[in-house]
């Protein structure tokens, strides 16, 4: 049984104390709209929260304004607390079209007591089956937790509080697609899949716990937007405000990221052999 006991509280407290001092103040109604759910979604607060609501009629969802091409994304979410079964939050970037581009994280909700499942994808021209998805070592629905996409020419880097929990790198060099000419949108919503979310589909949403609601403050883009065809960022490689153009993982984070898929990652991609009896993905060689 996961127990929220394992969680190494003196090694990532310096991690969540400076993540959560990083994050800067946001007004959502600048940044994001509210595209569907019938009042369902709602920005509050003078704008600093944002919260999307599940019901037995209808969820809801929000989409960025703005489009970006390469950037540092952080948001902090607080998900459905109490028996989420059933229930899913998706936090996204994605393109448009038949052959898309995306970058996942989708929170996967559970009964009373057990632990959210979050899972990640990576999308390129219209193909992923590249799901990674751990087990958090903490309560994700006690308090808000900041979830974090660096995404740049080099590599796309999941990161929790800090920690760095997935890196899909450019492996173009070995046939590999790699997001990086469709400008992305933000995206979230909240919504039913009880048909498969939770243990495939055999524990249901339990309605009589709704509305289910899920919270979100100090988004952050430290990012490149696309507007008109072009980019806000033509000299992102050398400004010297822009270090995440160029960031890589070190040796500490690189470490933590070990940690982290050693202890909580539950299912990878890379170690399914008979879902590709052709052969696994050519990336999964050079992990």
């Amino acid at each position: 049984m996961f127990s929220f006991s394992s969680f190494k509280f003196t090694l990532l407290l310096p991690l969540m104390v400076g993540c959560l001092m990083a994050a800067s103040a946001s007004n959502f109604n600048n940044d994001f709209d509210i595209t569907w759910g019938d009042g369902r979604g709602k920005i509050v607060n003078n704008g600093e929260v944002l919260t999307l609501s599940l019901d037995k009629s209808s969820g809801s969802g929000f989409q960025s304004k703005n489009e970006y091409l390469f950037g540092k994304i952080d948001m902090q979410l607080k998900l459905v607390p109490g028996n989420s079964a059933g229930t899913v939050t998706a936090y996204y970037l994605s393109s448009k079209g038949s052959t898309w581009d995306e970058i996942d994280f989708e929170f996967l909700g559970n009964l009373s007591g057990d632990p959210y499942i979050l899972h990640t994808n990576v999308f390129s021209q219209g193909k992923g089956n590249r799901e990674q998805q751990f087990y958090p070592w903490f309560d994700p629905t006690a308090d808000f937790h900041t979830y974090s996409i660096l995404w740049n020419p080099q590599s796309i880097i999941f990161s929790v509080d800090g920690t760095p929990i997935r890196e899909f790198k450019n492996m173009e060099s070995i046939g590999v697609p790699f997001p990086k000419n469709q400008p992305m949108r933000i995206y979230s919503s909240l919504w039913n899949a009880d048909d498969w979310a939770t243990r495939g589909g055999l524990v249901k949403t339990d309605w009589t716990q709704a509305p289910f609601t899920a919270s979100y403050r100090n988004f952050n883009a430290d990012a490149c937007v696309w507007s008109n065809g072009a980019s806000s960022c033509k000299s992102t490689a050398t400004s010297t405000n822009s270090a995440w153009f160029s960031q890589e993982m070190d040796s500490a984070k690189q470490r933590r990221l070990q940690w982290v898929q050693k202890n909580y990652m539950i299912y990878n991609y890379c170690n399914d052999a008979n879902r590709f009896p052709q052969g696994l993905p050519p990336e999964c060689s050079m992990s």
